[in-house]
């Protein structure tokens, strides 16, 4: 009698440590080897092209004083989000590939959680501020310094890291109460919340609901800020008499428009739903558009449809004299 309760006070124990020991397997992307070694070379490509790109918009920003702008400096934190985003999920993408082994440490698995979802809750952020400087320059161009001067540049920067960092830090410490008991399989390619929650065998209302809040405070509210500002924006376009000025207004805030678009949908399809509707078979492809495809986007649609970036890309590299004709 004695012996079988020890059994069941170490089963017990066991259970209830099992998630600070346990491993878990990512389920990657397929299974296919010769696939495999396809998209270790496409991921390789992609990675390497994020870094390449956003390093050098930083440091073209940084060395062209003329790019010295509210704007341009909240791009270079758009920048660095992205390196950080990237560089969270895809060095560990391309090792499975590579070496075709799986498996992730519990507290890998919940670091990996806590970077990347502080990645993602200051780029929502982000951009919503973003979207608000071009309110700023079309709709109240006169009071534009005053209004993004640089005291709230350098707030609004802070603030977007801090509380992604505060939101992060919440979601991972709720994830390092649960249990899991049951499979160890994560359906994804990295670590994120909703596959994480379906292996739970511990209560998770308090994470549904804690993720629920974050929807609303950090989403709902970045979409609300971004999309207010482009209310106004265009309103402002369309009191734009001359064609010319209408262009001129929309090819400022064109860029970022594209980037808020494609960002949030894919965002708001994978995290403000409810957890039934959660398909994660379909979800970690449509999470490879912000979590590895943005970061790619992002500095190759500003500079290429900026005129400013490109002229000091052209300054820096010398492109603009190498390619002059010699005058006879």
């Amino acid at each position: 009698m004695e012996t079988a309760i020890k059994d069941t006070g170490i089963r017990e124990i066991e259970t209830k440590n099992q998630s600070a020991t346990m491993e878990f397997t990512l389920a990657g992307l397929t299974s296919s080897a010769e696939l495999q070694t396809l998209l270790f070379g496409v991921f390789t490509f992609i990675y390497a092209t994020a870094l390449a790109s956003n390093l050098l918009l930083i440091f073209t920003i940084c060395s062209c004083k003329k790019l010295h702008t509210p704007m341009y400096f909240l791009l270079i934190n758009l920048s660095l989000v992205n390196v950080f985003s990237i560089s969270v999920t895809t060095p560990k993408l391309l090792q499975i590939l590579w070496t075709h082994r799986n498996t992730i440490s519990f507290y890998g698995c919940i670091t990996q959680v806590f970077l990347f979802i502080w990645a993602l809750g200051t780029e929502l952020s982000l951009l919503s501020f973003m979207a608000f400087d071009r309110y700023a320059a079309i709709c109240h161009p006169l009071q534009y310094t005053v209004i993004m001067r640089k005291e709230v540049c350098v707030g609004i920067a802070s603030g977007v890291w801090v509380v992604g960092m505060v939101d992060s830090a919440v979601h991972a410490g709720l994830m390092l109460k649960l249990s899991f008991c049951n499979s160890n399989i994560v359906n994804h390619f990295f670590c994120d919340v909703p596959p994480l929650l379906k292996l739970s065998c511990s209560d998770t209302s308090l994470n549904e609901m804690m993720a629920f809040v974050a929807d609303m405070t950090i989403g709902v509210s970045s979409f609300g800020l971004t999309l207010t500002s482009y209310c106004f924006i265009l309103r402002a376009i369309f009191r734009i008499r001359s064609t010319e000025g209408k262009k001129k207004a929309f090819s400022t805030c064109s860029s970022h428009l594209f980037v808020v678009s494609f960002f949030f949908s894919s965002v708001i399809y994978t995290y403000m739903r409810p957890s039934s509707s959660y398909t994660l078979d379909k979800d970690k492809f449509v999470s490879l558009l912000y979590s590895v495809v943005t970061p790619v986007v992002n500095p190759l649609i500003y500079s290429l449809r900026n005129k400013e970036v490109k002229e000091a890309l052209k300054s820096i590299t010398g492109r603009g004299r190498l390619f002059q004709r010699p005058h006879v």
